[in-house]
């Protein structure tokens, strides 16, 4: 089987949430370079993904134009409608649905319900005629796929029968010869099942597609509910559903269903143990089975009670009237999908883990956030190249704290952090050496009045203008510092920054001494040079004025330093 191809990525709206990994059942999402990829040989196109991104970074490729492309041709395109429809458009049942496709250019429209008749039937055959143990229903492509790639032993259990899609189509080529199938309803992996079954179903398209085109032609669906006592079938699409049309009287068995992928895998586990036996079992991957399928959810989300009941009370009591094929028209193989990657050893599952801050068994919080059930299975995915070391939030938060502690205890500047209630939150070594403060938690929770001037703190709390490198002394504690507060509005906290600059101050304090010194030396000199001056000047033949000028631009230069 090809790797399904009918859900691809918008990879520019991925934005590291791995929602998608968490939710998805089998994990065949892969994660690197910031970026979601589908591994589709893994993936069982149960949707998931596509109905839990928040982004819609997920999409269904869109088969719209292929059907176009069908209805330009000369045979006829009927539609296979799956009997979901009627939960996803309200009060609209099938004549109403027939007409407005009929204007789209479809030639007729029936009920998948219809083959869901034809396979139910074959299911009561194989269970009378058939010695088998466990009986698995085949209808879900994704509880197919679910068994395909990951519990190859239960394919001898599960039902070598074609889907109602594929019964349905087969039936209508049959009526038809040379039509042309397109099957409308709210599943992905229908979509793969058409595609690699070739020759039984043209295309697919989701409700939303359909909705989409209706919109597109301004057709609007009109209301009305018809009744038909020869519908049964149209349970299909619920929890219990095949249950429901089915007889329930071969010999021996159990009968049970049931829905989500993984109370399906819990089962199969226990088929596994030897813990079921003489059991026929209707698995569905989505929970609510089909009314709960990927596209409704999405868009139709969620009411399963009442989809319920709608889908009871417009289905009949009875069995369409269908002309049964032979058991061998109705064969479906189901091979095995390789799909699994090299279980990594033990030796590089612990390296990994140590990479991760994983030492012991309690590092390991299985949190869930990177989308894996626990750490050793994130592990096991980073060393099969499916996820990297960065998608665990505590490692990201443990390396970001370690990184912005070493910068705040290694810094030579004081650091002071308040919040708006001017209570020291946070303080480092720098700063309680420069107050003389023993340990932080003599501070920490205490009023910043205690250990420094509150005054700046509450001016830039009021006016929200920060201060930076304002000199200022610390009296109490012989230092002066420059300092600085920042508000930091998104976390609600001040920052205090104080470097030390007593060294340069006091520095600063003897040049201006030694300037004042200097410039005491040279009044004394020229006071003294004047009377000389004055003594002498008639001898030398200049004037006093112009020696006072000369020795007072010498004083004046020594002041300037």
């Amino acid at each position: 089987m090809s790797m399904p191809n009918c859900l691809t990525l918008k990879k520019s709206n991925c934005k590291n949430c791995y929602k998608c990994i968490r939710h998805c059942p089998v994990k065949s999402i892969r994660f690197s370079g910031n970026q979601a990829h589908i591994i589709g040989n893994e993936c069982i196109l149960c949707g998931q993904c596509f109905v839990v991104c928040p982004q819609n970074a997920k999409q269904i490729v869109d088969e719209t134009e292929k059907v176009k492309v069908l209805l330009q041709g000369g045979e006829p395109v009927i539609v296979s409608l799956a009997p979901s429809f009627v939960a996803n458009y309200d009060n609209v049942g099938i004549e109403s649905m027939r007409e407005a496709l009929k204007k789209l250019g479809f030639y007729d429209v029936e009920e998948t319900a219809i083959g869901a008749t034809i396979v139910k039937n074959e299911y009561e055959r194989m269970l009378r005629e058939d010695d088998r143990d466990i009986v698995i229903s085949s209808c879900c492509h994704s509880i197919n796929l679910l068994i395909q790639k990951y519990f190859p032993f239960a394919l001898e259990y599960l039902a070598d029968v074609i889907s109602p899609m594929q019964a349905h189509c087969q039936d209508i080529k049959k009526r038809y010869p040379g039509a042309k199938t397109v099957f409308i309803g709210p599943c992905v992996a229908k979509k793969d099942e058409a595609e690699h079954y070739e020759g039984i179903v043209d295309a697919v398209l989701t409700f939303e597609e359909l909705s989409n085109w209706l919109k597109e032609e301004d057709i609007e669906l009109k209301l009305g509910m018809e009744s038909n006592k020869e519908s049964r079938a149209r349970f299909f699409p619920t929890t219990g559903g095949i249950l429901k049309t089915m007889t329930l009287d071969a010999p021996g068995y159990n009968y049970i269903a049931l829905d989500g992928v993984q109370n399906c895998i819990d089962a199969l586990r226990d088929i596994e143990n030897g813990k079921i036996h003489k059991c026929f079992i209707e698995m569905s991957a989505c929970v609510g089975s089909c009314i709960g399928g990927p596209v409704m959810e999405k868009y139709h989300r969620t009411a399963p009670v009442k989809d319920y009941i709608t889908i009871a009370n417009y289905a009949g009591k009875e069995d369409f009237k269908v002309s049964e094929p032979k058991p061998v028209e109705l064969k479906k193989q189901f091979e095995y999908i390789e799909h699994k990657l090299q279980m990594p050893t033990e030796t590089e599952i612990f390296t990994v883990l140590r990479e991760m801050g994983k030492f012991k068994p309690s590092d390991e919080l299985n949190c869930g956030s990177c989308g894996y059930n626990t750490c050793r299975e994130k592990a096991i995915a980073i060393c099969q190249g499916k996820a990297e070391i960065s998608m665990c939030l505590p490692f990201l938060k443990d390396k970001a704290e370690s990184f912005s502690d070493t910068i705040v205890k290694n810094t030579p500047n004081g650091l002071i952090v308040l919040n708006e209630k001017l209570e020291v939150q946070q303080i480092n070594e720098s700063a309680r050496n420069m107050m003389n403060i023993r340990s932080s938690s003599d501070v920490l929770g205490e009023s910043i009045i205690r250990v420094l001037d509150p005054k700046p703190f509450a001016d830039v709390l009021r006016t929200g203008e920060d201060i930076r490198g304002e000199r200022t002394y610390l009296a109490e504690y012989r230092r002066y510092v420059e300092q600085s507060v920042l508000y930091d509005k998104e976390s609600r906290l001040l920052v205090g920054i104080m470097r030390d600059v007593t060294d340069e101050e006091t520095e600063r304090e003897k040049k201006e001494k030694i300037t004042r010194q200097t410039i005491e030396v040279a009044d004394k000199v020229v006071d003294k040079q004047m009377r000389i001056v004055q003594e002498i000047a008639s001898l030398l033949g200049e004037t006093a004025a112009e020696t006072k000028i000369a020795l007072a631009k010498l004083k004046e230069s020594i002041q300037d330093e």
